[in-house]
């Protein structure tokens, strides 16, 4: 039921200038609210009190269809008018004023959701290989990725004038500087600094004039060195194979295959079984059943004598493992290039 015209004359008084008064004061007493506002629970209430159904104003303006025909129009005008007023103090509270350098939070809206990262899939792979070679008592040791030649090459037994140079495709910063192209010159630097025993591994960026589904010109290398007393390759045999099944499985077969590096000597690969196939031959293994994952092998005696190590007192191993290698293995990816691309829909897989 709406109210009487006596009760709206009441409210409003006899004639225009009372009804001005009622705005006018109903503005007074708004602005005085708006100055009042610290935080969310006062904006809020201020829109209840004066904006709300039950609102002051809302009473004000429903309340004008009781006035005299005549005095509706002008009433209605300067209502309406005072409502647009109180929005835009309101709608400026939540926003900030548009030239203000100071944008505000607006209150109005629902909240959006926090987009939470994570870690990149080779970080998360390099930190369970370092878990992993950490919890057998190696030391992490990192260094320079610009590289003088001295220490990533001839240190390694491998002279200017040696073939495997032609193994890696270096990027030359210089004659005598280069983008190292495997960690192993932490670890001359390490023997450099550090009498017997040595157990470290190095991790950290390695680059190479190489690009394909399997090559990067950067990716990322773990390599391991422990020198002691009396160091035979089947310690090596069993870091490995431990660090192999902690990876992989405990149920993971693995193999040692002969091979050839300049700083060690014997040296061998380390295959795993196809993680595909699970030995039987396919595509990714070339049918062998096999798939090579790190490079390993008793340190080369020439080595010790760029580190003044006395070969006849102390022996060795050291061992080199790809980090994207290992995360492509782990998780079924079959082309490097993706871990780079920052492409959010492969990355939030992992």
């Amino acid at each position: 039921m709406g109210s009487s015209p006596a009760r709206s004359r009441e409210t409003f008084g006899e004639s225009m200038e009372d009804v001005k008064s009622v705005l006018e004061a109903l503005r007074s007493e708004a602005l005085e609210a708006l100055n009042e506002i610290s935080g969310p629970k006062e904006l809020e209430d201020f829109r209840v009190r004066f904006l709300g159904r039950k609102g002051k104003l809302t009473r004000f303006l429903r309340g004008i269809k009781d006035l005299p025909p005549q005095m509706r129009p002008l009433a209605g005008q300067w209502g309406n008018q005072l409502k647009r007023e109180l929005e835009e103090a309101l709608a400026s509270l939540c926003l900030g004023e548009p030239d203000s350098p100071e944008t505000r939070l607006d209150l109005t809206l629902e909240g959006r959701p926090v987009l939470r990262g994570s870690r990149h899939v080779i970080t998360q792979v390099l930190e369970e290989i370092l878990d992993i070679f950490k919890g057998m008592g190696f030391e992490v040791v990192t260094g320079p990725e610009v590289e003088l030649d001295y220490y990533n090459f001839e240190a390694l037994n491998i002279p200017p004038d040696h073939p495997a140079r032609d193994m890696q495709d270096t990027f030359y910063i210089s004659e005598e500087v280069v983008l190292r192209t495997h960690t192993s010159p932490v670890q001359i630097r390490t023997m450099e600094k550090q009498r017997p025993p040595v157990q470290i591994v190095c991790p950290g960026k390695v680059y190479r004039h190489d690009s394909d589904p399997s090559h990067s010109p950067m990716f990322h290398q773990v390599e391991g060195l422990l020198v002691d007393r009396r160091v035979t390759f089947a310690e090596l045999k069993g870091t490995l194979t431990a660090f192999v099944r902690r990876m992989f499985g405990e149920a993971m077969e693995l193999r040692f295959r002969p091979s050839f590096f300049p700083f060690t000597e014997p040296s061998a690969e380390v295959d795993i079984q196809c993680v595909l196939c699970g030995g039987d031959g396919c595509g990714l293994c070339g049918g062998t059943g096999w798939l090579e994952i790190l490079g390993s092998g008793m340190v080369d005696p020439a080595v010790y004598g760029f580190v003044d190590y006395d070969p006849e007192e102390v022996s060795g191993f050291a061992f080199g493992v790809g980090v994207e290698r290992i995360a492509m293995l782990k998780h079924g990816i079959d082309d490097i290039r993706l871990f780079f691309e920052n492409d959010l829909r492969f990355l939030r897989q992992f």
